[in-house]
């Protein structure tokens, strides 16, 4: 298996300048429709079709649209930074290997950055994990936050193996650090305040969220794709 996190070869085709034109094209009419009440992954299948897009072009796409009153609800609820803060771990963690992965992101039109990586229940530690772990943590002390509490999927494998590896690196950090394994992490995020993903879902539920990865972009002098504008 490659160990590049969300690295697919044909990508460079898939999202290439004149690519970019079409799902941008693509982008409009599918935004149209949810906003008319459409499915959204309805919409991107009719939408997809007819431009010929393939599924990772398809998937980008809905990664990083969002209706009007979701991105309203979104933008009420986001919060600069916080004292405590609760992280959806796999999310969160999944993502910065991808940035250090150099493979694909996206910035989103609620202002979050989502990648491709398809999780399906199976996870392995790979050379960009304890990094990844850091420049989160980085990110925090940063914010200035006091207490973080990391939440990782009971289902997902190796997440027992993930805890160990993030206890160990928090072990350098000044800040307290809870890490649980959880059966249901997106529905206890649900009720939380400064809650770190960019989980559309967790986003839309969650009583306030912070946004964490596009000051990585920075500081690794990296840019999301946009594929919506």
């Amino acid at each position: 298996m490659n160990a590049k996190r969300g690295y697919v070869p044909e990508d460079e085709r898939n999202f290439s300048a004149s690519a970019l034109e079409t799902m941008r094209t693509a982008s409009r009419h599918i935004d149209y429709l949810i906003n008319e009440g459409y499915d959204l992954k309805s919409a991107s299948i009719f939408v997809g079709n007819h431009f010929l897009l393939s599924e990772r072009q398809r998937l980008a796409i809905v990664r990083s649209l969002a209706t009007k009153e979701q991105l309203r609800n979104r933008k009420t609820k986001e919060k600069k930074t916080g004292k405590d803060v609760w992280i959806d771990g796999f999310n969160m963690i999944i993502t910065l290997e991808v940035l250090l992965s150099e493979s694909v992101l996206f910035s989103c039109m609620d202002g979050t950055i989502r990648d491709l990586a398809a999780l399906r229940g199976t996870y392995r530690i790979i050379p960009e994990t304890e990094p990844a772990i850091r420049m989160l943590f980085g990110e925090l002390v940063e914010m200035n936050v006091e207490s973080v509490h990391i939440l990782l999927d009971e289902p997902v494998s190796n997440s027992g193996r993930l805890k160990a590896v993030i206890a160990d690196v928090g072990e350098q950090f000044d800040f307290d650090l809870d890490i649980e394994i959880r059966k249901a992490v997106d529905r206890e995020l649900y009720e939380k305040e400064n809650v770190i993903t960019s989980d559309s879902v967790i986003l839309d539920h969650c009583r306030s969220w912070i946004k964490l990865t596009e000051g990585c972009l920075e500081k690794r002098g990296r840019q999301a794709i946009c594929v919506w504008k």
